[in-house]
């Protein structure tokens, strides 16, 4: 399942991560450097699984960690309301 973000959204990158602004409610949510990774994996199509796959290539950590990673950035947009499944 790949992510896009609500059309109220707009990203925002900075030198620390990226900072999502819902322009609807006049909130932002930042990301930090690993977040925004997994965002651009998720937005460019890749799956869960897929995106908890380049998390633990590129910082090398647990497959379960990465796996409890993606899906906790999935719940936390989506409740948010900043993107959706």
């Amino acid at each position: 399942m790949t992510l896009t973000l609500a059309p109220d959204v707009v990203p925002t990158d900075t030198e620390h991560g990226t900072v999502l602004l819902d322009e609807r409610r006049g909130r932002y949510f930042k990301l930090n450097a690993t977040g925004t990774f997994l965002l651009r994996a998720l937005l460019d199509g890749a799956d869960h699984h897929q995106a908890a796959a380049l998390l633990c290539r590129r910082y090398g950590i647990d497959p379960a960690r990465a796996q409890a990673d993606v899906s906790a950035l999935v719940d936390a947009l989506t409740a948010a309301k900043l993107a959706r499944p």
